[in-house]
């Protein structure tokens, strides 16, 4: 089965870091790829070993990712 999950990923001092806000999960990488990447591995890891019961506790299924204006000075 597959699903599609939401991938923040920003620019840090040393490469890149990886967030999924739908289960509080994070990851990082030297390139965004790799960031990506060992996110997905991280998620698929996290299915593989999660009781159905620690999965539904943590999962958002309500995840909206926006930009807002805001007032500098």
């Amino acid at each position: 089965m597959q699903t599609q999950l939401t991938a923040i990923i920003e620019r840090e001092a040393r490469g890149y870091a990886s967030f999924c806000p739908e289960l509080d999960i994070a990851s990082q990488g030297d390139t965004i790829e790799e960031a990506r990447d060992n996110l997905r591995e991280t998620l698929e890891l996290f299915f593989e070993s999660a009781s159905p019961a620690e999965i539904q506790e943590r999962i958002h299924e309500e995840v909206y990712v926006t930009r807002v204006d805001v007032a500098i000075g």
